[in-house]
């Protein structure tokens, strides 16, 4: 599936579930808990979690969680573009540019 594809899928999947209604401030906060989540996935695969009133579970396990936090926070990304009509190409042509410009490329 292509990026601008998923863009549209997702913001209408939003929508349908009433969830694409909160303003980009709280979208932000959303975003910024599933970073969270994703460190949270990762530090379990890199280093464990050593806490007794959790499971262990295995890697495919463990990278299933991560692929599932990944997920969350690329929905919150496209969200927000979305609200501001920005489209993935957009996006990743501008940072291209100021990467380009930034560091000799």
């Amino acid at each position: 599936m292509e990026l601008n594809e998923y863009q549209a899928w997702i913001s209408e999947f939003y929508k349908k579930r009433n969830w694409y209604q909160y303003d980009p401030f709280i979208r932000a906060n959303f975003l910024a808990e599933e970073v969270g989540e994703v460190s949270r996935a990762i530090r379990t695969i890199e280093i464990g979690r050593d806490r007794p009133d959790e499971e262990s579970s295995d890697f495919p396990t463990q990278l299933e969680n991560l692929t599932e936090e990944l997920g969350d926070v690329l929905d919150n990304i496209v969200i927000l573009a979305d609200k501001y009509g920005i489209s993935f190409q957009e996006i990743m042509s501008a940072h291209k540019q100021k990467l380009s410009q930034r560091y000799d490329v």
